[in-house]
């Protein structure tokens, strides 16, 4: 495969250069991490710089190098992206999607706009906030007062960018909270 072969470019400081695919919307930017991940590429869901927003809050970082091969992928998808900005500096740079605030007992992540917070010594959801698709509030009632053990993850019970983001959130804090395994 072409992607396979090519040789990676290096910038003057020793690292892959990057890119960003731009979106319009976030469902598309979602969909097209999807298709590359599945395609086998290392790509990365981020915030996009202020200057470069079109109305999407995400654009996927990937390997500059493998630009023609991924943008191919995405146009063979039916999902073309709307710009592809090489990251040339700090002005250009993606935001990282999760924040992460611990509280003593408590430990909060953000992915975007979405906050989920637990209590540390029994894994209870006891917060989830922010955003403002119609279904956080669904969101909140099927997971606040359950651990993370024993609720459904936010991708398998949302439907928007909200869900998608808190399901990041989700993750996140499984994820430092060693799997959640209580």
């Amino acid at each position: 495969m072409l992607k396979d072969i090519l040789k990676k470019k290096v910038d003057s400081k020793g690292e892959e250069a990057r890119g960003l695919f731009v979106f319009q919307e976030a469902g598309q930017a979602i969909r097209a991490e999807k298709t590359l991940k599945k395609a086998g590429f290392k790509v990365r869901l981020m915030a996009p710089p202020p200057h470069i927003r079109t109305g999407c809050d995400l654009v996927v970082a990937f390997d500059l190098i493998e630009q023609t091969v991924m943008t191919r992928e995405l146009e063979e998808s039916g999902n073309p992206p709307l710009n592809i900005v090489p990251v040339s500096d700090e002005t250009t740079s993606p935001l990282e999607l999760c924040r992460v605030k611990d509280f003593g007992g408590y430990l909060m992540v953000r992915a975007a706009n979405m906050k989920i917070t637990v209590e540390k010594g029994n894994l209870k959801i006891v917060n989830i906030s922010g955003g403002g698709c119609p279904d956080v509030p669904y969101l909140a009632d099927r997971m606040i007062g359950k651990t993370l053990n024993e609720c459904e993850g936010p991708a398998q019970i949302g439907f928007s960018l909200c869900a998608y983001t808190l399901n990041v959130a989700y993750e996140e804090i499984r994820h430092l909270l060693g799997g959640a395994e209580a």
